[in-house]
C-alpha cells in the first residue's frame, strides 16, 4: 500500500458516499492505546465513542473542527452537519443543532469558529456545503460551500438566525480538496480556507494542469491560480453586525481590480486544511497538504511536499506551479505527453483556458517549513515515515497572570504548534523575536497521538484537539481531548 493511501485529503472522497456508511460487518474499534501522558503533560478525554454496559455508543460522527469559548465550552462541527458542545460544568456533550449538508466528495460541515465577542453576541460561524447540487454553465455538477453566521442562545441556535457571509462555488464532478477551516484575528477579520477542488489522480502525483477541453475538474489553474475564483485560497473579510462583510485593507487585490476577487488574502493553495492566526501580530499559519509524487522527475518536476506556511502579509504561495521552497513544475501537455517550459516563481503566468482571471500573477512565496516522503535534512524533526498531512495549530504565549493550574509552561512562550494527521506527531516550533524558526522539537514525544484532526488553544492555556484515532471516516474510537500541564510538583504528588 502506498504511503499516500493514508492521506484522507487525497483519497477518501474518491469513493462514493457509501464508503462512509456504517456497514454491518463493522465492529467497534479498540479504545486508544499507548501512553496518554508524558511527564507533567497529560491527555484528558472530554468525549469519546465508548462502551457502556456492554453497548458501544458511536457518539462522535467525524468531527472536523472545534472552537473553545471563553467560558470553557467546547463547540465542534461534525461532517454530517451536527454541531455539538461540551460543557465544563457538567462534563457532558449534547447537540446544539444540525444543518442539512451535502456529504459527498470531501464536503459537509467543514469548519467552525466563534466570534471574538461570542459571550456577548452569541455569534457562531459555520462553513458548510449546501445540500443542493445543480449545474454550472458547462452543464457539470456544481454546488456551494457557504460561510454563515448563526446566533447561539443558551446552548442552541435557531436556523432562522442565519446570515450568509460568503458563497464559494464548487464543482461536484470530481474530488478533491475542500479545505474549510475558519479563524479570527485580533482585529475582527475572519479567515476562510478553501481547497483547489481539483482531481489530482491523473497527474501522476505532479501538478494537475490538464488544459484539454472538458477537463476543468483536473486543472488547478482554474482555481488556485485563478485570481477571479475563491477556491484554492485563504480569504479574509470583516463581518459586520448586520451580517454583511467588508473587505479589510491589505488583501491581495484591491476592490474593483478587474479579473480578481477582493476577498482573497492568500492564493496558490492546494489544500490549506487547517489555519491559525497569531493574534499578537496577525501572522497567518496553515498546513498545506501536498501532492503525492514520490520523487523528482526530469520531465515533470519536484517530488510531492507538504508545507507549513507563514503569511506576514497577503501573497501568492505558488500552487500549482511551485511546491516547497518554490521548486518549479514543468508545464505538461496532457495530449502530447511532453513538457514545454518550466514555470518562473518571479513571474508566474496562468494561460489556462479555464482561467477567468488575470494572467500575470504575483510572485510566488516560498514555504515556511516543507518536507517530502524522503527524510528531510533541513527539517529533520519531521522525519519518521508515513504519509503526509501537515496541519498548523495555534501560536502560544505564556501569560503569568492567567489563573490556570494547567496552562502550558513558560518554556513554550511564543511557540507555534504544528501537527500531522498521518505521522501522528505534534511539533513545537519555537519562534525568535523576528518570528523566524529558533528551534523545532517534538512535543510530548512519549505521548500517543492518533490522527489529530484539529487543535486549538483554550482560555485556560491548554491545547484542545480532535483525534480520529484509527482511520478516515466512520471511526468508532474518535475523541475530543484536552492536553494540559500538571506542573512538576503536582505531577510528582500524583
Amino acid at each position: 500500500m502506498k504511503k499516500s493511501v493514508v492521506r484522507w485529503l487525497c483519497l477518501a472522497m474518491v469513493a462514493s458516499l457509501s464508503a462512509f456508511a456504517t456497514r454491518a460487518e463493522d465492529k467497534p474499534s479498540p479504545l486508544p492505546t499507548g501512553p496518554q501522558s508524558d511527564g507533567p503533560f497529560r491527555k484528558v478525554i472530554l468525549e469519546s465513542d465508548r462502551e457502556i454496559n456492554g453497548k458501544f455508543e458511536d457518539t462522535l460522527k467525524d468531527p472536523m473542527e472545534l472552537a473553545v469559548a471563553a467560558d470553557g465550552r467546547v463547540f465542534y462541527a461534525q461532517r454530517d452537519g451536527t454541531v455539538k458542545v461540551w460543557k465544563p460544568d457538567t462534563k457532558t456533550s449534547f447537540v446544539v443543532n444540525k444543518l442539512e449538508v451535502f456529504t459527498g466528495l470531501e464536503d459537509g460541515l467543514l469548519g467552525i469558529t466563534l466570534d471574538p465577542q461570542f459571550l456577548k453576541n452569541g455569534w457562531i460561524y459555520l462553513n458548510h456545503s449546501l445540500p443542493e447540487t445543480g449545474k454550472d454553465k458547462t452543464g457539470a455538477k456544481a454546488g456551494t460551500n457557504r460561510i454563515s453566521r448563526f446566533t447561539v442562545t443558551g446552548d442552541t441556535f435557531d436556523l432562522s438566525s442565519e446570515k450568509v457571509l460568503i458563497d464559494i462555488g464548487t464543482q461536484r464532478e470530481q474530488c478533491c480538496h475542500s479545505g474549510g477551516s475558519l479563524a479570527f484575528d485580533s482585529q475582527g477579520n475572519l479567515y476562510v480556507s478553501a481547497g483547489d477542488n481539483t482531481n489530482p489522480f491523473e497527474s501522476d502525483g505532479f501538478s494537475p494542469q490538464d488544459e484539454r477541453p472538458g477537463r476543468s475538474p483536473w486543472d488547478a489553474q482554474k482555481s488556485s491560480a485563478n485570481a477571479n475564483d475563491l477556491r484554492g485560497k485563504i480569504l479574509r473579510v470583516t463581518p459586520q453586525t448586520d451580517g454583511t462583510i467588508k473587505i479589510p485593507k491589505g488583501n491581495l487585490f484591491p476592490p474593483n481590480t478587474p479579473g480578481t476577487r477582493p476577498e482573497i488574502y492568500v492564493m496558490g493553495n492546494r489544500n490549506p486544511f487547517r489555519i491559525s492566526v497569531d493574534k499578537k501580530n496577525g501572522y497567518l499559519y496553515w498546513g498545506e497538504v501536498g501532492p503525492d509524487a514520490g520523487g523528482f522527475s526530469e520531465t515533470r518536476g519536484p517530488a510531492g511536499h507538504d508545507e507549513v506556511n507563514q503569511a506576514r502579509k497577503a501573497g501568492n504561495f505558488g500552487w500549482p506551479y511551485f511546491v516547497g521552497d518554490n521548486k518549479p513544475y514543468w508545464h505538461w501537455d496532457f495530449t502530447a505527453k511532453t513538457n514545454t517550459f518550466k514555470y518562473d516563481p518571479a513571474h508566474p503566468v496562468n494561460n489556462s483556458p479555464f482561467n477567468t482571471g488575470i494572467k500575470d500573477l504575483p510572485p510566488a512565496q516560498a514555504a515556511f517549513i516543507y518536507y517530502a516522503n524522503s527524510p528531510s535534512a533541513k527539517f529533520p524533526v519531521v522525519n519518521g515515515g508515513g504519509g503526509r498531512t501537515a496541519m498548523a495549530g495555534p501560536v502560544y504565549y505564556f501569560d503569568s497572570k492567567l489563573k490556570s493550574d494547567r496552562k502550558l509552561p513558560a518554556g513554550f512562550d511564543h511557540t507555534l504548534f504544528v501537527y500531522e494527521w498521518s505521522r501522528n506527531w505534534i511539533i513545537a516550533v519555537h519562534l525568535d523575536a523576528n518570528d523566524n524558526i529558533a528551534k523545532m522539537e517534538r512535543f510530548c514525544p512519549k505521548m500517543t497521538f492518533q490522527r489529530p484532526m484539529d487543535m486549538e488553544l483554550g482560555p485556560d492555556g491548554c491545547l484542545y484537539r480532535i483525534e480520529w484515532v484509527t482511520a478516515w471516516g466512520n471511526n468508532l474510537d474518535t475523541q475530543i481531548v484536552r492536553l494540559e500541564y500538571a506542573g512538576e510538583a503536582s505531577a510528582a504528588q500524583k
